[in-house]
């Protein structure tokens, strides 16, 4: 059973270097109405619904070490007035995040998409500094069970995204939770508990759904 925890400060040695991190690309989206993309290797999950896996886990195979700075000017020169970084996990490589975010405008929201993991209160404290931030935890379950079957990792980390999630309450951070409404039920997802949870797709890639077979996780909604 992988412990994210400690997956997150092994892959954060080959991502990351001082404030340094590694991306494999740049680019529109139309995410969010549209939106500026850097896409990061590295996550210390192995969801098996993961569209870049192929690249995101192979971090020593691909991408490019960038500064922080050098990340800001690729995206703030699609002239967007949302950013997002995606691909990998954006949360490993704290110095890295936070020099980041530093140099975005105010006038510019920087969307966080994570898996939460990683948010313990120190982390969220240093958010807190920055307010044109809007964190989106993506949920990988709505138990630890399905949190197990879903990303390989020990069920009792499930905890950790729904801690995420009351301590960006607890400092007033914006934020949402997301999940994947494809493969649990409507009873499943309310059990959760959470207002305003955002559904997100499956992308069906032919290798994704070969893996959601294999690992017996059937798709209730098209």
């Amino acid at each position: 059973m992988v412990d994210p925890v400690k997956l997150a400060h092994s892959i954060e040695s080959q991502v990351c270097k001082n404030d340094l991190k590694k991306y494999y690309r740049f680019r529109k989206t139309h995410f969010y109405g549209g939106c500026a993309t850097a896409d990061c290797l590295g996550c210390n999950l192995r969801c098996v619904y993961c569209w870049a896996q192929k690249k995101v886990w192979q971090p020593n195979k691909f991408g490019k070490f960038f500064t922080p700075k050098s990340v800001s000017e690729k995206l703030l020169k699609m002239n967007l007035s949302l950013i997002r970084i995606s691909g990998g996990e954006p949360t490993i490589g704290k110095a890295h995040l936070l020099k980041l975010l530093s140099y975005i405008p105010e006038n510019v929201l920087f969307i966080l998409e994570t898996n939460g993991i990683l948010l313990d209160e120190d982390y969220i404290k240093e958010l807190n500094d920055f307010k044109n931030l809007y964190a989106r935890v993506s949920l990988k379950g709505v138990d630890e069970k399905t949190f197990e079957q879903i990303t390989g990792a020990d069920g009792k980390f499930f905890h950790f995204q729904l801690r995420a999630l009351e301590l960006l309450k607890k400092y007033n951070i914006q934020h949402g939770a997301a999940i994947l409404f494809n493969i649990f039920t409507k009873e499943q997802i309310r059990s959760l508990g959470i207002p305003h949870l955002e559904y997100e797709p499956l992308i069906k890639y032919p290798f994704i759904m070969n893996k959601l077979e294999k690992h017996g996780i059937s798709v209730i909604r098209e």
